[in-house]
């Protein structure tokens, strides 16, 4: 028996969605969020307690969406939309209408952008300390969380996303004089962005902060041109030269998750 049982999810895209239907298969009652109705429809289908919240909406109704046992926040900043300057804004207002509900975990879905090239490994004791709009609005939405002192806290940093629909082949396929070739890169496939979380949940490992990386580190060169040779795309040209760079190392999942990551790099 399931000591939390009721998971609501705040953002049933491209990493909620497919955790939204392990954790029922887990045997949860999931609540999952969206901003469309086309995809609310999706998520009853699945047998997920869909509701409809936009943040960006003048006036949210959350209806019953709090009432679960663990909130899972997984909406990232938007930059590219141009919503992303009020970031850590929509974070506390989520924050603050939790507040006199049943939640008492929040699971934030962050991002290793919070670290700019430090030229070094970095592990989840390091001090963040973003170069980009992207991982300040991140950082900040962190910190916010971790001062609310009516739910706990849990941190899940997650790398450059690969998976379905994220088909690294195509990323750089055809192009040329790409700099960095000689960067490791730092990357997470999907199955194991979800095999984290449920780990965490599972094991009621709440409270830390978690780097959710693949320890495999090729250099850009090797991964893009590999990736893009198996896609059956045109193969990308990197210049062979070290500039910024930066190692992430996922120690906690192995050692307190006893986590072992299913899916390889360089297949």
């Amino acid at each position: 028996m399931n000591k939390h049982r009721t998971v609501s999810i705040l953002g049933c895209g491209w990493f909620g969605y497919p955790l939204a239907k392990e954790l029922i298969s887990a045997g949860y009652a999931v609540k999952g969020s969206t901003t469309t109705l086309s995809k609310m429809i999706k998520l009853q289908s699945e047998g997920i307690d869909a509701y409809l919240i936009d943040l960006d909406a003048e006036e949210i109704g959350f209806g019953n969406f709090f009432d679960s046992d663990i909130l899972i926040i997984g909406i990232p900043p938007g930059m590219r939309s141009g919503k992303g300057d009020r970031y850590a804004e929509k974070i506390g207002r989520v924050a603050m209408q939790s507040r006199a509900t049943a939640i008492k975990q929040v699971i934030f879905i962050s991002s290793t952008s919070v670290f700019s090239d430090m030229n070094h490994v970095i592990e989840e004791s390091e001090v963040p300390a973003p170069e980009t709009a992207s991982g300040l609005a991140i950082l900040s939405a962190e910190k916010l969380l971790l001062d609310c002192s009516w739910f706990e806290t849990t941190i899940v940093r997650f790398a450059g996303l690969i998976g379905p629909e994220r088909d690294p082949g195509r990323f750089f396929a055809g192009k040329t004089d790409i700099a960095n070739g000689r960067a490791p890169v730092n990357l997470i496939h999907q199955n194991d962005c979800i095999g984290i979380v449920m780990s965490i949940i599972q094991q009621e490992a709440f409270g830390n902060i978690f780097h959710g990386v693949s320890p495999e580190h090729p250099t850009r060169n090797e991964f893009y041109t590999a990736a893009a040779s198996r896609s059956g795309h045109i193969l990308p040209h990197f210049k062979d030269e070290l500039l910024g760079w930066k190692i992430i190392d996922s120690k906690k999942v192995p050692e307190l998750l006893k986590y072992t990551f299913k899916k390889k790099l360089m297949t």
